[in-house]
């Protein structure tokens, strides 16, 4: 499979100036908003999103992100200022981290899913559309994102795990980058917010979800045993090893 952020981008339909990375992001909304549905129930269905343009459009996204953060630390400064966007997402994180000190594990016998992971969520789609909606006032043109959060809170809403089931997987890991990549696609964030995505964001995203494994005692959903990397993340390791390339000592052989 060849490397989407390796081509230029596709056209799209927006009149709009794509980004230059191959995710295709137009630099503002260029059709109505719609309300998320799920189209992947098989092998088959797997094969045609990764030959869709937008299966290769997100794909290109990650790769972007990936490329982003080649070389660089957490701890390093960032090359620009967090833009409002980020800042926005940030505090958009510290949000619903605060919901975690307000909301308190309850006593329970099993060894997964503390029911009081309920009432977090619940707390979670009660704010969900003022916290994007405050994501959506910093874009440049943000009456162009009317009725946006229809179509961006159902994937924000699974980015933290299953409400029912009281677990978490590599799936809602992916809505949350999905929900990144919507927000590129409406020109919110931009090619030079994706080293904060990736430092900023997405670290504190990672750093809430472990608070909220733990706290709340999260099943790993569709665990590989030890066939996976992590029972609850993948992306960490693909950005992680970008960050690692022409590290100094740490070299792919390192590895074992």
């Amino acid at each position: 499979m060849s490397n989407p952020g390796s081509s230029p981008p596709p056209p799209t339909t927006t009149t709009s100036t794509p980004c230059s990375c191959s995710c295709g992001a137009p630099t503002t909304a260029s059709t109505p908003a719609l309300v998320p549905a799920k189209r992947i129930a098989s092998p088959d269905d797997i094969a045609r999103f990764h030959a869709s343009v937008h299966g290769r459009h997100f794909l290109g996204f990650v790769a972007a992100l990936s490329a982003s953060v080649h070389g660089r630390k957490l701890s390093d400064p960032l090359p620009s200022p967090p833009s409002p966007a980020v800042a926005a997402l940030l505090d958009l994180i510290s949000a619903l981290a605060g919901l975690v000190a307000s909301t308190p594990p309850l006593p329970h016998s099993f060894r997964y899913g503390n029911p009081a992971f309920r009432l977090w969520h619940e707390k979670l789609t009660d704010s969900a559309s003022e916290l994007i909606s405050r994501i959506a006032a910093t874009a440049s043109s943000p009456a162009d994102l009317a009725g946006a959060e229809v179509e961006l809170a159902p994937y924000l809403l699974d980015s933290f795990g299953n409400a029912t089931r009281i677990d978490y997987g590599t799936g809602h890991e992916t809505n949350f980058a999905a929900f990144l990549y919507c927000l590129a696609r409406l020109g919110v964030i931009t090619e030079t917010d994706y080293p904060a995505v990736v430092l900023r964001v997405f670290a504190a995203y990672l750093d809430l979800m472990r608070t909220l494994q733990d706290t709340y005692q999260l099943e790993p959903a569709g665990s590989h045993g030890v066939w996976g990397l992590d029972d609850y993340h993948f992306l960490p390791f693909i950005f992680g090893s970008a960050q690692l390339i022409d590290h100094k000592y740490m070299k792919p052989k390192s590895i074992h």
